[in-house]
């Protein structure tokens, strides 16, 4: 190679390089300020799959959808189970009510059958008479340990009522006090209600429930209803 051949490469070689160095730093010699736009994290990860980042972006959003999907079938399913549970509650509760109301039917119907056999049974063996009412009452008092005889009980039933279970005396003492006497034996309310005695109606005019209560309050206060022999 000639000596001129040799100078002018070496001026070529050198002209490229400051070109070089010209495109790479500015005229007044300081680096460009302006940053490179880093790429974002999910182009990245497409990148590093080796997929365009379009594709993962669609592939979260299915994700999400999926899991927003399965949210709101849990909350469904949730709110189906609490149904089911509160339907079956009152089907429970229903049942339940049901049952003690036929129960409690039941149960009356039993006592009222009770009741009727009673009455029935009662009605045959003493008759809704005088005579049954005294001999009724005998055997109540008989049971409470209540003195008291037959005749005794007719003696002074006769002297106050003459029999007649609804009589009411107007025009004593009693009556005047606002207490008038009334039924068989004629007991004021304030002594029938002290002397009442168990297994009779707590009703004043009623005629074994009067006798009852007469000779259990003659027997405390004259040792027996056959010691009356006028007011007492």
């Amino acid at each position: 190679m000639t000596k001129a051949r040799k100078v002018s490469i070496a001026g070529i070689a050198a002209a490229g390089a400051a070109a070089v160095t010209l495109t790479l730093v500015p005229v007044n010699g300081s680096a460009d300020t302006k940053a490179v736009a880093e790429p974002s994290p999910v182009a990245l990860q497409a990148q590093a799959a080796g997929k365009p980042a379009s594709l993962n972006l669609d592939s979260q959003k299915s994700a999400i959808e999926i899991q927003v999907a399965d949210a709101v079938k849990a909350a469904s399913k949730a709110k189906a189970d609490a149904k089911a549970k509160a339907d079956a509650k009152a089907k429970l509760d229903a049942a339940a009510k049901k049952a003690a109301a036929e129960k409690a039917a039941e149960k009356r119907a039993t006592e009222e059958t009770v009741a009727t056999r009673t009455v029935a049974a009662r009605t045959a063996v003493y008759p809704n008479n005088l005579d049954g009412w005294i001999r009724e009452a005998l055997s109540i008092m008989k049971k409470h340990g209540i003195p008291g005889t037959y005749d005794g009980l007719h003696r002074n039933i006769m002297r106050e009522s003459s029999g007649n279970p609804l009589a009411i005396n107007n025009w004593d003492i009693n009556a005047i006090n606002g207490v008038p006497s009334k039924g068989l034996l004629q007991v004021i309310q304030p002594t029938f209600n002290a002397y009442h005695v168990p297994g009779t109606p707590f009703d004043l005019y009623h005629p074994v429930a009067n006798i009852t209560a007469a000779a259990n309050y003659a027997a405390d206060r004259y040792g027996s209803i056959d010691n009356v022999f006028g007011a007492y």
